[in-house]
């Protein structure tokens, strides 16, 4: 053998997968580091600027407020409570409110949204209907289900259930749609019924669109138990911001809007912890 072939390095290719998986590790988590500075930055950016925009009465502090007076109504709120009592109980009463319409919603999207999907007959004599109160402002319908169902909760949890059902039935309903017909086919070849193929076809590949409209649905079950406390409540966030707006306390009614945005964070987290542990066989967009 030649003195230039033993001299030549020999490369070891069995490593170099390992280094570009430790590489691409290594920027991702550069990544997130940088977004999550760069959130933080930007968030202190804007509430100085407005603090000291507020403070040079640039902009009207009686009307804007600023974000050391909103902190100050939080901070009172946590330790003396509210006016309706603890801030704690209002919250609970909020998100009890919000969670059950989630709940009753979700459901009933689902199970409307995949009988459609999977009925032909049904869809077509349901659709019309369905278009036309989908077309009507849900929100207008708080006043109504407070004359109906009082100022207690059932209200609340039916403005609720009104914003939630429609965006997940259409994605319910477009998911069943949306089934590898082969799928259904070979299911049906192996003997299966319609109802297994519901379940065990069906609804298993809707899942992903059901899950893209629970993220927004929250969201909207907040808004119609917010919106339903405003109009009329005992409790709650809801009817924190309409005694606010009453005693011209806009520090109170920015301090109402930040728990509520802390609450919805916290949902949307807990949303995309499952969503993640359910669909862990789902490739991420940063490992492309």
């Amino acid at each position: 053998m030649s003195p230039e072939v033993l001299s030549t390095p020999v490369v070891d290719t069995a490593k170099t997968p390992p280094d570009r998986a430790h590489s691409r590790a290594r920027a991702a988590r550069r990544r997130r580091i940088v977004v999550a500075v760069s959130r933080v930055v930007l968030l202190v950016a804007v509430l100085g600027l407005w603090e000291v925009l507020a403070r040079a009465e640039v902009i009207d502090p009686f009307n804007f407020s600023m974000p050391s007076k909103i902190w100050d109504q939080i901070w009172t709120w946590i330790t003396h409570g509210t006016a309706l009592g603890s801030l704690g109980e209002q919250i609970w009463y909020t998100l009890h409110e919000a969670l059950l319409g989630w709940v009753v919603g979700v459901v009933a999207g689902v199970v409307f949204g995949i009988a459609l999907g999977r009925i032909t007959l049904l869809a077509d004599v349901l659709g019309p209907y369905i278009k036309v109160l989908n077309s009507i402002p849900r929100i207008v319908l708080a006043p109504i289900f407070v004359i109906w169902f009082g100022l207690g909760p059932a209200s609340k949890v039916a403005s609720a259930v009104v914003l939630v059902f429609f965006p997940v039935f259409f994605n319910a309903f477009q998911g069943a749609r949306e089934v590898d017909r082969n799928l259904v086919a070979n299911a049906r070849i192996l003997g299966a019924s319609d109802r297994r193929v519901t379940l065990q076809v069906v609804i298993p590949s809707a899942t992903s669109w059901i899950f893209t409209s629970l993220h927004v649905s929250f969201g909207f079950a907040l808004i119609g138990a917010i919106v339903g406390e405003y109009i009329g409540a005992t409790k709650g966030i809801g009817l924190l911001v309409a005694q606010s707006q009453g005693t011209f306390n806009a520090a109170g009614v920015y301090a109402a809007m930040v728990i509520l945005a802390v609450v919805a964070l916290l949902a949307e987290g807990l949303l995309t912890f499952a969503e993640r542990r359910i669909f862990r066989w789902k490739p991420t967009g940063s490992d492309s």
